[in-house]
């Protein structure tokens, strides 16, 4: 049950972390209406280490896609864990 809620979280994350991405692309939206003000700033949180390692390769930033690729393994890494416990 609990690596259920784990793994619902880590959707979770990665669907803030795409409709960011995909949000940044089209530039009609206003950042500062809910709810995307809201999803910005939970992709912050979750982004700023990952901006902090990663620059920007000209104008693309990939630190979504090695964020991604590392949320992945982190997911896994936690739900093996749990699993094992029988949690």
């Amino acid at each position: 049950m609990i690596s259920f809620a784990v793994s619902l979280l880590f959707k979770f994350i990665y669907l803030v972390i795409l409709i960011v991405v995909l949000l940044s692309w089209i530039p009609i939206f206003d950042r500062r209406k809910e709810p995307i003000a809201t999803l910005i700033k939970i992709y912050s949180a979750i982004m700023a280490p990952f901006k902090a390692i990663i620059p920007p390769i000209g104008m693309i930033d990939i630190s979504p896609l090695i964020a991604f690729i590392v949320l992945q393994i982190l997911e896994q890494a936690i739900i093996r864990t749990l699993l094992s416990f029988g949690l």
